[in-house]
């Protein structure tokens, strides 16, 4: 099983560039819990919602873990959960970064908030560029740190679908 990670700011592509990949490799697409936690408890989150967010991120990674794909996508992992605990409360529980370092992962694919507009679908906060490009840089450090296997994807709309369907075309013939 190869395990693919989309990562990286708000609106920059992830979401509709995993169900890019699952429709032209297949395998098992996770989707991203907070989306569905927020719906679901229609107010401001707070920092003691996070450790359930992570529960709910690792329940549903786990159950298509368990399916055992030949491809699973993730829209996000647990790194989207430490840095925006941090980004919005200033402190993130231990436990979560540790669980993610824990897990193997064969690539993430980083996406970079330039050349592709900004959409505000209710749940986003990020308007600014240079919050989104903050985020990106903290993505990246984070992930370098820690030696995990990146290749970051820029560009418009196109370039990005390109880029991944080549990496993950690698991916899948390593």
């Amino acid at each position: 099983m190869k395990v693919l990670v989309l990562t990286g700011p708000e609106s920059s592509g992830k979401s509709w560039l995993a169900a890019e990949l699952q429709q032209r490799f297949g395998g098992v697409l996770v989707d991203e819990y907070v989306r569905w936690f927020i719906e679901q408890n229609p107010r401001d989150t707070t920092l003691a919602d996070i450790p359930d967010i992570a529960r709910g991120q690792l329940a549903w990674e786990d159950e298509a873990r368990a399916q055992q794909p030949s491809l699973l996508i993730l829209d996000t992992h647990l790194l989207s959960n430490v840095l925006w605990s941090q980004t919005l409360f200033g402190d993130c529980p231990p436990w979560i970064e540790q669980a993610l370092l824990a897990r193997h992962y064969d690539l993430h694919l980083l996406l970079s908030p330039e050349h592709v507009e900004w959409t505000d679908d209710g749940q986003r906060c990020q308007p600014r560029l240079s919050e989104r490009q903050a985020f990106f840089e903290q993505t990246l450090a984070w992930l370098e740190r820690h030696a995990q296997p990146v290749q970051v994807l820029h560009g418009d709309w196109a370039e990005r679908r390109s880029l991944a369907l080549h990496a993950v075309t690698r991916l899948l013939d390593a």
